[in-house]
């Protein structure tokens, strides 16, 4: 399965998200294909956050390596399933894609939790690294549902 994350800058949660759930796919040898991505181009080209890699690190996951780019139309073909971090950043899917938006294979990743509650990911940018924790344990948590869903 190819799974793409996506948020506004691509330097916070998506990369989190796109870490914790390849981490969760490698070490169940499920061979899913996971990266993430942004709506606006504030960070293309730049690695997460800091205070997103170090809670990575704090919890065996390494997204060091990863490098911010930008959601284009093309990526609703190339993945199986795309999840917003947040309701502004699926609108902002859904006017890059225009006609070709997908309502089955893109989701709000906190509809695994919460269905039809329509609720974001906190942005944890303008906080300090204290903000980190509760974004990665929350993206975590959903990540495990949705390997759940659909390891099986």
């Amino acid at each position: 399965m190819k799974v793409l994350f996506v948020c506004i800058g691509n330097i916070c949660r998506s990369p989190i998200a796109e870490g914790v759930l390849q981490h969760m796919s490698d070490k169940k040898n499920l061979g899913w294909e996971v990266q993430s991505a942004a709506v606006r181009n504030y960070h293309i080209g730049k690695p997460p956050h800091t205070s997103s890699q170090k809670v990575c690190a704090e919890h065996g996951v390494d997204i060091s390596n990863q490098k911010a780019m930008l959601f284009k139309k093309e990526h609703l073909e190339q993945y199986d399933r795309i999840y917003a971090m947040a309701t502004d950043v699926i609108e902002e899917i859904k006017d890059i894609a225009g006609k070709d938006f997908d309502e089955e294979k893109v989701h709000l990743f906190l509809d695994y939790k919460y269905p039809g509650e329509n609720q974001s990911v906190v942005d944890p940018y303008y906080g300090d690294d204290d903000g980190y924790l509760p974004v990665y344990q929350q993206i975590n948590e959903v990540c495990e549902l949705i390997v759940e869903r659909y390891s099986k």
